[in-house]
């Protein structure tokens, strides 16, 4: 098995934010009382319970690198998140950065930040 690292990020909500993340194409694997993981390819996700987060005041983060962060971005939209500056869930389109990939953000239903980065080819 290749070496790999899994963020570990809250959830107000196990159901909540499965479904959440099922309409970007992520399919729960675990899940116990306790934890859940979520996959995406090769991307893995792994929640633990946090019923009294404030997503406001979520300072949990993460990165997806992606070799084609517009076609997951254009995923995000199709499942109803808005392109707005403040509240969750939302998006924020990505951008060319000066070092030459693009990055983008997805702020899921808890407040966690998710950059959406592609390197340049």
């Amino acid at each position: 098995m290749p070496d790999t690292a899994t963020p570990n990020l809250p959830s107000r909500d196990f159901e909540a934010t499965a479904m959440f993340f099922g309409k970007l194409g992520f399919v729960e694997t675990w899940r116990d009382a306790g934890w859940m993981i979520l996959r995406h390819g090769d991307m893995t996700l792994e929640f633990f319970p946090y019923p009294d987060l404030d997503p406001a005041g979520s300072s949990f983060s993460c990165c997806f690198r992606m070799g084609d962060v517009g076609t997951f971005y254009t995923m995000i939209l199709a499942a109803g998140v808005a392109e707005k500056n403040s509240g969750w869930p939302r998006a924020h389109k990505p951008k060319p950065e000066p070092w030459g990939g693009f990055v983008g953000a997805l702020i899921d239903p808890d407040g966690t930040l998710i950059r959406l980065v592609q390197s340049p080819d």
